[in-house]
């Protein structure tokens, strides 16, 4: 039988509590820089994919756009069969005219709905207000 005492043990050397603080700093850093370059990873992915739908939508409202104006030449023709003492001219006169009145009245409506929108909500001001006037005067 070998006789080992703990004396004889060879004992691993601990780290010291400087070393210790040390690496988790540099974990610490570490991480922090994997972070930032996963951010800017997916920072960079969403803007591909804002690119891709917006080109994708460009696309769509140019198609779009162009097929309006063949249904738009469309009725004007239709109006003109259908109507054969108009002359043609005054059939896209006709069209066109309906349409303007169309887009004004949209106009109209949407710049009445632009009105109505308050930057900033009207009860609140009034609230801030009320808050000034008793913090300069609080006996009032």
């Amino acid at each position: 039988m070998i006789d080992q005492t703990v004396e004889n043990v060879p004992r691993l050397s601990e780290p010291s509590l400087s070393s210790l603080v040390g690496g988790i700093i540099n974990d610490f850093q570490s991480l922090m820089k994997q972070e930032v370059a996963l951010a800017r990873r997916e920072i960079a992915d969403e803007l591909r994919k804002a690119k891709q739908a917006a080109i994708s939508l460009g696309i769509g409202v140019g198609v779009l756009a162009i097929g309006g104006l063949l249904l738009i030449f469309m009725l004007v023709h239709l109006l003109s069969w259908a109507v054969p003492a108009i002359p043609l001219w005054a059939c896209y006169g006709i069209i066109g005219g309906l349409l303007i009145l169309a887009g004004g009245a949209l106009l109209l409506r949407a710049k009445a709905k632009a009105e109505d929108i308050h930057v900033v909500p009207e009860r609140n001001a009034e609230t801030m207000k009320e808050n000034l006037k008793w913090i300069k005067n609080p006996t009032s």
